[in-house]
């Protein structure tokens, strides 16, 4: 298989971010993202536009990014017509591919581990529904995740 692992990511309706995504479902096999567990053991991060502190070839071409307290990952988006994007994630030799629902508040993650070379050809197989059993096989392997509810406490 190429695709190893596997991340869902929603926007929680009580966030206190509207850029914070949890994890509800994963492999819990990729060491960079499990590494950026809480001490509750719970999975979040940061996507949306790309910070304008980035370095600025990236800023010009990215066209989302994937953040917690550091860079995890620019995003690529080749076409806007498709909610699927690439990108690989910082100080490996991994790629990801990207799913997102219209709105971008559900987001998944497959990783492609050792694959960063290849990450554009990557997404036009996924674009191609090429990977669609690794996708299901992975899917069907991901654990539910226990999520607490951020509360927003402005006007609470």
């Amino acid at each position: 298989m190429i695709l190893t692992d596997y991340y869902k990511f929603v926007h929680l309706p009580d966030s206190k971010s509207k850029m914070r995504r949890d994890c509800i479902a994963s492999t819990q096999s990729y060491n960079e993202f499990e590494s950026l567990r809480n001490k509750q053991g719970e999975l979040f991060i940061y996507f949306g536009d790309v910070p304008q502190k980035f370095n600025g070839g990236i800023y010009r071409r990215a066209n989302k990014a994937i953040t917690k307290g550091k860079n995890i990952s620019s995003i690529f988006v080749p076409d806007v017509l498709q909610n699927l994007a690439y990108g690989d994630i910082r100080g490996t030799k991994d790629a990801i591919l990207i799913q997102v629902d219209s709105d971008c508040t559900t987001i998944e993650i497959f990783v492609a581990r050792g694959q960063k070379n290849n990450s554009y050809n990557l997404w036009l197989m996924f674009v191609g529904g090429e990977l669609n059993n690794e996708i299901s096989k992975l899917k069907s392997m991901a654990v539910t995740e226990t999520v607490t509810m951020q509360i927003n406490k402005k006007g609470a």
